[in-house]
């Protein structure tokens, strides 16, 4: 019996076999590294990472998939897991390896997902994702842009970000109502080990949680408008404004709860 998608997992299946093979070939993989495909559906990416890898591995929520891929590719080079990927060890996945990530992500748990991987950074040498068109706009996109927020700069922070191409609604079964991209992210290697990562997060939150007003206003849990002068930010900005060296400065030069009026 033929495999339905369900919406409640945001299944579109990618049917179009030249980007199928375009998203495959987009990973690469150092000696020594493991690859982890995030969502492999019905295996089309699958097939074509098993024709370039001798092991791949696998994180798929239905079960009924799970078995159909353990079916199709029995004696493959393919291990299954079975579950939610957002409740996933990376670490134990890595096994004291590297991991380069693939994956057509569903679009209903793309951003908690990216943040997850974030903190497992330490163990990913690369990811390549297709997502919503809007949200890898939103990952690369620079200060001043509509585009440009929290993902923006948490992602600008700790990944090189590279849009490669788009991918239409009609390479799907079934068709999204929207323009789907392809991005490959790898771990920056500059980043200040002396940054306080919570305090960098809680100035980004604040910053971006009202847009519409200036820092002055949205970070005033975190600093005074004297406090930003001093520090060479002007208070009247808005957070759109402000670039990644920013607010590095201001998470190094500020901490919760102690504006100086």
């Amino acid at each position: 019996m033929a495999h339905k998608p369900r919406k409640r997992f945001g299944q579109n299946f990618l049917q179009d076999p030249v980007y199928q093979q375009r998203i495959a070939n987009s990973i690469s993989l150092k000696d020594g590294a493991k690859c982890i495909e995030i969502g492999p559906g019905k295996g089309a990416i699958t097939a074509h990472l098993l024709r370039r890898f001798s092991e791949v591995e696998a994180l798929e929520m239905d079960r009924d998939l799970v078995t159909l891929l353990e079916k199709k590719y029995v004696d493959s080079g393919l291990t299954v897991y079975q579950g939610d990927v957002l409740k996933a060890d990376f670490r134990q996945l890595a096994g004291g390896k590297r991991l380069s990530i693939i994956g057509n992500l569903p679009y209903n748990i793309s951003s908690p997902l990216l943040f997850q991987l974030i903190e497992n950074l330490d163990v990913i040498d690369e990811m390549v994702f297709m997502l919503q068109k809007e949200v890898v706009d939103r990952m690369t996109a620079g200060p001043g842009t509509k585009t440009y927020g929290r993902l923006s700069v948490t992602t600008g922070l700790l990944l090189h970000s590279e849009k490669l191409f788009d991918v239409p609604p009609g390479a799907f079964f079934p068709a999204p109502k929207v323009m789907s991209s392809v991005v490959k992210l790898r771990p920056r290697s500059d980043v200040d080990a002396s940054l306080d990562r919570k305090v960098f997060d809680g100035i980004v939150k604040s910053a971006f949680s009202q847009r519409r007003k200036t820092i002055r206003n949205s970070l005033s849990e975190w600093a005074s408008a004297e406090q930003l002068t001093a520090l060479g930010v002007d208070p009247q900005q808005r957070a759109e404004r402000l670039d990644i060296d920013t607010y590095v400065l201001l998470a190094k030069n500020l901490k919760p709860g102690t504006t100086r009026d």
